[in-house]
């Protein structure tokens, strides 16, 4: 492990001290402090993954860093896959702005005297344009988290308003409050919302274009495995609780999933069955 403080050249400094895992040597774990000044940091990192190693990027783990301070701007904006980035403290506007693989965690500092799940630890706009990654967020985010993402997983103890606007793909697991206009335009992926007020459907959500349905054995399974992932990756006390006391706590979580996005699934569905059906017809008439 290393410590260093970033300056002005911090972008730099990091990607010098990832080559080891950019060239195939082996993975690297690294840790800094940062502060808001700091801006877009691991973009250049990412650039040179995917420069080097196309798409697909580095095998997961192979880039870890924990960060310590306050994220400036665009922490982590299109990020690759093979990096993992945990910060411990709070991020700034465009946390993982057009995230693609990578995987960003963002916890409180260990010795905040406040409540996680009760405060903004990230601001506006997270995970916009997100294509693939995962983010977990211990927390609550400021509004338009995860507008246009396409197909990052995230895990968060609240949003402002416009959550999940415009969303086209991915899965969104909101473990508190919404604001108003959640899912505003929203044509795919799903989103779970835990709604322990009961007033989400009523006040919170537009329902234009999508419908709110009970989690069904597959939805529980998938986000109670969204749960661990963010316990694993935050040390949430929230997602301990929900997973303690899960029978109970699963009735509140409200499936918000886009109609269009349902239709295609529905018609996906049938056009499998028939072709399995004119497999096995022939199978019949090979016999």
């Amino acid at each position: 492990r290393q410590q260093h403080d970033l300056h002005a050249t911090f972008d730099e400094q990091l990607l010098a001290d990832a080559t080891a895992a950019l060239l195939g040597k082996g993975p690297v774990q690294l840790r800094y402090r940062i502060d808001n000044t700091q801006r877009s940091i691991g973009t250049r990192l990412s650039h040179a993954i995917s420069i080097g190693h196309g798409r697909n990027g580095l095998p997961d783990g192979s880039v870890r860093v924990h960060f310590t301070g306050s994220a400036g701007q665009s922490f982590a904006a299109f990020g690759a896959p093979g990096l993992q980035f945990h910060v411990e403290g709070d991020a700034n506007d465009y946390f993982g702005k057009g995230l693609s693989g990578a995987v960003l965690s963002l916890a409180p500092d260990a010795h905040a005297p406040f409540i996680a799940e009760h405060n903004i630890i990230v601001g506006n706009v997270a995970l916009y344009g997100a294509t693939a990654g995962a983010a977990f967020i211990r927390g609550i985010a400021g509004e338009r988290f995860a507008v246009r993402n396409s197909g990052a997983v995230a895990v968060v103890e609240g949003v402002g308003d416009h959550g999940c606007e415009y969303m086209t793909g991915g899965r969104v697991a909101v473990l508190g409050g919404t604001g108003r206009n959640f899912a505003a335009g929203m044509s795919g992926g799903i989103a779970y919302v835990f709604d322990q007020d009961g007033d989400f459907a009523q006040l919170r959500c537009n329902r234009d274009t999508v419908e709110l349905e009970p989690l069904q054995a597959e939805d529980a399974r998938e986000l109670r495995t969204l749960l661990e992932r963010h316990c694993a990756a935050t040390g949430s006390e929230l997602a301990e609780r929900l997973l303690m006391h899960w029978q109970d706590m699963l009735p509140h979580f409200i499936k918000v999933m886009p109609s269009d996005y349902k239709r295609a699934l529905a018609r996906l569905a049938l056009e499998q069955q028939a072709a399995e059906s004119k497999r096995l017809d022939a199978v019949v008439l090979d016999c």
